[in-house]
């Protein structure tokens, strides 16, 4: 494919996307496609001969779109929001197309300033502490993900705790982490990369309203170090993968300066709120938080992957994440931020790039409205379940996340999941909660207007009827 080749189909890629958009709310929002269907129509073998351009790019209808699920559809309602906009996919474009290897300023110097920027203005747009802005002692890096993030973050306390013996010897065992029993189960997967493993995970007991429970947690490190044991993390919620429950982090980060621990906060999908003023209570606390991150790629319209990391001491990060061979020293190497050291893999992309088109393009103010949009949308379809006879709320509603049931048993509400999303016309997902099996819809897709929410409803109740009806739920 020579330059000109690469002009011309990239125009019709864009416009094979702007069409794609124009048309993604008319397609069934849940792939239909069965276990091994893509994979029967693929040749078995690869091709000797290159192909035109042309025919690959019409097998992207033919052959993958039936396969997607399409997390950019308005009627998308399940786990969280995975957004992109046009802006961001065209940052993401010249991202692939310049394909920076950023592991070092050395390696790309606007690489590195501007991810460092654009962490600050992040700081400034949520109110963070002033202590996460590159410019103090701390400061922000983008990761893939809030997994990496708070693996980064355990590290880092781990090594913080003994005095970087974890590195150097390995761990021996007594190190012991908490997190809510509604803590995403990252944390556990973080936990046996980082060689503290699940047995020293403690998931600590919740309140009525899902949030973890700071006299349970102060018990159970009691235990622990009686028991010779050393607690040493904590993570908190800003905003729980099943419910966005808010952990009390003011009463949790008082336990941990009382008894040496990492606080570590984790508003992955909430902290986006933060960017509205009346909304930024959701935050209080953390300005005794070690470490802290959310994800642009969920609720900001950034395409996924971009989390951002924020420390409080950044010394503490690099201790536990840096080695430097000599093929990797600079000139500049004492002087500047080499992301490399903030992270797990050495190499990195440009993810910067289109957070910067992101909040270029749309403004806080754009932003803002969206987040605003999308709350008083999801409190509007919580008042329809609480004004209605069928259904029922299970917790009340946090942000743009609404948890409820049809008032029967679980084996129908599972079934009723079915037969919502199988219709093509809603996606959403589900939980449960002290056993209970729960809906969960989440308006946080980009599109998402009145009437979308309308139809989920309407989709809602005309399933639930026919099911009582039928008595289908019972085959």
């Amino acid at each position: 494919m020579n330059n000109e080749d690469f002009r011309r189909h990239g125009h019709t890629v864009i416009d094979w996307l702007a069409d794609y958009y124009e048309k993604v709310e008319s397609l069934p929002v849940q792939s239909r496609a069965a276990p091994g269907d893509l994979r029967r129509l693929l040749p078995p073998h690869p091709p000797e001969n290159g192909e035109d351009f042309e025919g690959i790019l019409k097998d992207m209808d033919r052959l993958i779109l039936p396969g997607i699920t399409h997390w950019q559809s308005p009627r998308f309602f399940a786990y969280f929001p995975a957004n992109v906009s046009p802006p961001s996919v065209l940052g993401e474009l010249l991202s692939a197309g310049l394909g920076v290897q950023g592991m070092l300023w050395a390696t790309s110097p606007a690489c590195t300033e501007l991810e460092s920027h654009i962490m600050d203005w992040l700081v400034e747009a949520l109110e963070l502490p002033r202590v996460f802005r590159s410019d103090a002692a701390g400061g922000g890096v983008i990761q893939d993900s809030a997994s990496s993030a708070t693996l980064c973050a355990l590290l880092a306390a781990r090594e913080r705790k003994t005095s970087g013996l974890g590195n150097r010897r390995g761990c021996d065992g007594t190190l012991v982490a908490y997190a809510s029993s509604q803590a995403h189960s990252s944390i556990e997967k973080d936990c046996r990369i980082a060689g503290i493993g699940s047995d020293n995970l403690r998931l600590i007991d919740v309140d009525e309203r899902f949030a973890l429970n700071p006299d349970k947690l102060e018990q159970r490190i009691r235990a622990d170090i009686d028991a010779g044991l050393t607690p040493f993390f904590v993570c908190a919620c800003v905003g729980t993968t099943s419910t966005l429950a808010l952990d009390p982090v003011p009463a949790i980060a008082e336990l941990c300066g009382r008894y040496g621990l990492w606080l570590h906060v984790d508003a992955a999908m909430a902290g986006t709120a933060a960017l509205c003023p009346e909304h930024r209570g959701i935050h209080e606390g953390i300005e005794s938080a070690d470490s802290y991150t959310f994800n642009p790629h969920k609720w900001m319209l950034t395409n996924f992957d971009c989390n951002a990391f924020f420390v409080a001491d950044r010394q503490a990060l690099t201790n536990a994440l840096g080695i430097l061979p000599e093929y990797l020293k600079t000139a500049a190497t004492d002087e500047v931020i080499d992301y490399r050291d903030w992270q797990i893999p050495l190499g990195r992309r440009f993810r910067a790039l289109k957070l910067w088109f992101v909040l270029r393009s749309y403004g806080l103010e754009g932003l803002r409205a969206m987040v605003r949009r999308h709350i008083e949308l999801a409190n509007e379809f919580a008042q329809w379940i609480e004004d209605g006879d069928d259904f029922e709320m299970v917790t009340p509603r946090s942000l743009n996340l609404i948890c409820f049931r049809y008032k029967s048993d679980d084996a129908f509400n599972e079934r009723l999941l079915q037969e919502v999303n199988r219709s093509g016309e809603i996606y959403i997902s589900h939980t449960r909660l002290n056993g209970r099996y729960v809906l969960r819809l989440c308006v946080g897709q980009a599109n998402t207007q009145r009437q979308h929410l309308e139809q989920a409803w309407q989709c809602l109740q005309t399933a639930a009827r026919d099911l009582q009806e039928t008595g289908r739920v019972k085959d």
